[in-house]
């Protein structure tokens, strides 16, 4: 019963997806319809200005199922490898890390190309999420979900003083800044998505294949190595990858907090806790979920928009709140 509750959840989430692209292709500033989406394949019996909102949101689409896998996988990932329930790359900080890195890059040197970007995000973002869990490590038991929070909150703060410290005297670097810092995936192009497509499907693969051995891993690290799992260098190995992924996204899309919070628990109450599951199902729930939210940012901002980064907030926010008070729940 267990498997075929499983096989369910992925049928469901690949309805969730093909129902996310057509939405997100449907709905707008201008409305249209499922008709005209269907005759835009074939080139025919649609005007050119539908046909132009079509081709604007497709790559905003794309993106945004990318971006959304990215994140959900990222986060369970830091999840199990922290072995933490609210182990996610915006409250760690490392979302921070990774702008602060893009910022300092583009004043200082002067990027200006998607793999550049990728490459500082990355770099800021490894640097943070190691400085984060050894600070919450300090202490008595170790990295808590509650000190964990705080390291990450307190980085947080630390790091955002710090971009607006570099962003604020440079009127062209805040101008280019400004709105990437929301999280956003509406100026997305075919060109950054060449960029970070083979990257992210990369590491999706590189957490699938890591899977197996988290799931070993989660026994405790006693059995795990009794049983033959080099336990430093899988952690080390899907932190890189859960970092990576985190990179890439906000480097190209900005900061977009609480979709890997919000996913890997979500999959976790449907299909149970084996991460050779939970990654695939993650990546379509992941990428589904941020599409709507950002087909739900453009309906409620209409005329204009809500960024995406916000729409993640104000549904991310409570969530939070709520799975810290079943983490404190099962502490007592």
């Amino acid at each position: 019963m267990n498997k075929q509750r499983k096989w369910c959840t992925l049928s469901m989430l690949c309805v969730a997806v093909l129902l996310a692209v057509l939405l997100s292709l449907m709905y707008g500033s201008r409305p249209v319809s499922f008709g005209k989406i269907l005759l835009a394949w074939y080139a025919s019996g649609i005007d050119r200005y539908e046909s132009a909102i079509i081709e604007a949101r497709l790559p905003r689409t794309v993106f945004g199922l990318l971006a959304g896998a990215a994140l959900a996988v990222s986060g369970s990932l830091m999840q199990a490898v922290t072995r933490n329930p609210i182990a996610d790359p915006g409250i760690l900080g490392v979302n921070t890390g990774a702008a602060l890195a893009v910022v300092l890059g583009m004043s200082w040197f002067g990027i200006t190309s998607g793999m550049q970007y990728i490459l500082f995000a990355f770099a800021g973002a490894m640097i943070t999420a190691l400085a984060v869990y050894g600070l919450a490590s300090l202490g008595y038991e170790g990295a808590t979900p509650l000190k964990l929070a705080l390291a990450g909150a307190a980085a947080s703060t630390a790091l955002q003083s710090l971009v607006n410290t570099v962003m604020l005297p440079d009127g062209q670097i805040m101008d280019r800044f400004r709105f990437w810092q929301t999280g956003s995936i509406g100026g997305a192009s075919w060109a950054d998505i060449r960029v970070c497509a083979p990257i992210i499907v990369l590491a999706l693969v590189a957490a699938f294949l890591l899977s197996g051995a988290l799931n070993v891993i989660a026994l405790g690290d006693e059995m795990a190595a009794g049983l033959g799992i080099n336990v430093p260098l899988i952690r080390l190995a899907s932190t890189l990858v859960g970092v990576l992924l985190c990179a890439c996204t906000t480097a190209m899309a900005g900061p977009i907090g609480f979709v890997g919070l919000m996913i890997p628990h979500f999959i976790r109450m449907l299909a149970g806790p084996d991460m050779r599951w939970i990654i695939p199902l993650s990546a379509l729930a992941g990428g589904s979920a941020l599409v709507l939210f950002d087909t739900l940012g453009r309906l409620f901002g209409a005329p204009g928009e809500l960024e995406v980064g916000v729409v993640t907030a104000l549904i991310g926010g409570p969530v939070f709140i709520g799975i810290i008070r079943k983490v404190k729940v099962r502490e007592a």
